[in-house]
């Protein structure tokens, strides 16, 4: 039997930029489990279609989704990208990285 899951890789990627804005290309291949090759384009295509948005941030980059936009699927157009990302565990803001510098 072929190995198959519920959520696409473009469901997981978008999931984890929503909850780690500041995640990189590698970090998301090793823990997703896909080459690098494959989540620049996951993520190009989630920017070409509006539903992130990346922004310089020193020498990396921070993403921000655009949650309100509706589902791509014709049977799903009614629901909005934050009910599938609240479902796959986003609450709502990304999960900051505290520094241990003091300002």
């Amino acid at each position: 039997m072929a190995n198959w899951t519920f959520i696409t890789n473009h469901a997981v990627v978008l999931t984890h930029l929503a909850k780690h804005p500041s995640i990189t290309a590698r970090q998301l291949a090793l823990e997703i489990g896909i080459t690098e090759r494959a989540i620049r384009t996951i993520i190009a295509n989630l920017e070409a279609e509006g539903y992130i948005v990346k922004a310089k941030e020193g020498r990396g980059i921070r993403y921000s989704v655009k949650s309100d936009l509706p589902m791509r699927h014709s049977t799903q157009r009614h629901n909005q990208v934050e009910k599938l990302l609240k479902i796959l565990g986003w609450a709502g803001k990304p999960v900051e990285k505290h520094s241990s510098k003091k300002p």
